[in-house]
């Protein structure tokens, strides 16, 4: 099989998804102290609605959007707010989050589903935001921003990511396969709100059982959708990349998918759309992949969000050995962190504990152009790491610094161990500060 892929670029890591892709999903039990944060999306944190003492019920909104770019937060549980404390997450933001202590008894009043057909996109859009949907591939972006469509635009293909390349994560997979009829009817959902002409999931080729059960799911429904299998390649799961796999467009320097008529939703997040339009169910929960050679029992956990990541590791068995380093996300494009207690958070994927016992030296730039070859945009991550250390934050703004995904491929790539994808963050924070 000819199989689609980006042609410039990208890298070919070790996939490590048999370590946690052949159990299915397990729910997991409610923990004894949830640390709910305000910052769980790309934006303006939310603002906490609730005092310590307040009982909360299960889905109720405690955090409210601050911002057009900002997403409501809703408690994952039935309990009593005990504290309200500042946390650091794990990519490093500190905010305000909501401790609440379950109750004995917990109540689940999304069970019963309700007939949408005379919804119309605007009020499935008002639904989504009030239900604090928010992109689940990583990025959390408010999905009814993403979705809210500008006068005399239009949207010609819906594109469904279904890729999940960062090595360890296997959430996504796993929904595909146990999942397929709610993912489905959550990608019909964004096709009502978008009406676009062609609508595609992409997947990966080391998930061709999961090729066949939603093009079974979809060949039973008829719908009007396409499934799409692509090269193993990272990172075929950033939007630019996926994009030119999928419908061979390519997204232009500071331009968004919506310019060359395209919408991507992960798989996630269409998931989390069809409970919030079909059950009225707020996003407070979400499956998080427990991996990485240092854990017992890797497995998909679907846990409340604000459930400590010490917790998570807990019910996998704890540590097999000592980790060298934990992850939030994946290895590539996640973030290291050391504190056990972080809680998770809605673009929380998955959480990793790795061995790295290789020995790194980190040299002088060997100009091998080795990170060149391997950046899927096309940039110089050589010339924008010597200009962003010599402080040079204007020339290498100048550069097309912006255009960087932070995707890992320049670095995974550098014999010398250079820091390199760290140096563009910075260079992008000074930037934009100049």
């Amino acid at each position: 099989m000819r199989l689609a892929t980006f042609k410039k670029g990208g890298v070919h890591p070790s996939d490590m998804k048999s370590l946690s892709n052949t159990q299915p999903i397990v729910r997991f039990p409610i923990p004894s102290e949830l640390v709910v944060s305000m910052s769980q999306h790309l934006g303006a944190p939310a603002t906490a609605l609730k005092a310590v003492g307040d009982h909360v019920s299960k889905g109720e909104k405690i955090g409210q959007a601050s911002g057009f770019i900002s997403a409501d937060v809703h408690s994952p549980v039935d309990g009593t707010v005990t504290a309200i404390k500042k946390v650091t997450m794990a990519n490093s933001v500190c905010c305000d989050a909501l401790v609440i202590t379950p109750d004995e008894t917990q109540t689940d009043p999304f069970t019963e589903r309700r007939d949408y057909s005379a919804m119309t996109s605007a009020d499935l859009l008002a639904e989504i935001k009030d239900k604090g949907i928010v992109g689940l591939g990583g990025a959390t972006f408010p999905a009814h921003v993403k979705m809210t469509i500008s006068p005399g635009k239009a949207v010609e293909n819906l594109v469904i990511n279904g890729v999940e390349c960062e090595p360890y994560l296997t959430a996504d997979h796993r929904l595909m396969l146990e999942k397929p009829y709610e993912v489905l009817e959550g990608i019909m959902i964004c096709r009502k709100i978008l009406n676009p002409t062609n609508t595609i999931i992409g997947i990966e080729a080391n998930k061709m059982d999961a090729v066949e059960v939603l093009s079974k799911a979809i060949s039973e429904k008829g719908y009007p959708i396409t499934v799409m299998p692509l090269k193993m390649k990272y990172p075929q799961g950033d939007e630019k990349q996926l994009l030119k796999s999928t419908i061979n467009r390519e997204i232009p320097s500071g331009k968004l998918p919506l310019d060359v008529g395209a919408v991507v939703v992960n798989v996630g997040t269409s998931y989390a759309i069809f409970n919030a339009i079909a059950y009225a169910k707020p996003l407070f929960e979400r499956v998080v992949t427990v991996s990485g050679e240092c854990i017992n029992k890797p497995c998909n956990l679907i846990a409340p969000i604000g459930t400590k990541i010490s917790d998570l590791i807990a019910y996998a068995g704890g540590f097999k050995t000592e980790p060298d380093k934990l992850i939030s996300g994946g290895p590539m494009m996640g973030f290291a962190f050391f504190d056990e207690d972080t809680p998770i958070a809605k673009g929380t994927s998955g959480i990793l504990a790795i061995n790295d016992k290789k020995s790194y030296v980190k040299t002088a730039c060997l100009s091998c152009g080795r990170c060149v070859a391997a950046c899927p945009i096309g940039l110089q991550p050589t010339k924008l790491y010597a200009l962003i250390t010599n402080g040079r934050y204007e020339d290498a703004m100048k550069n097309n610094l912006m255009d960087c995904k932070e995707c890992g491929c320049c670095s995974y790539s550098c014999p010398a161990h250079l820091d390199l994808v760290h140096a563009f963050k910075t260079g992008k924070k000074m930037g934009r500060k100049k």
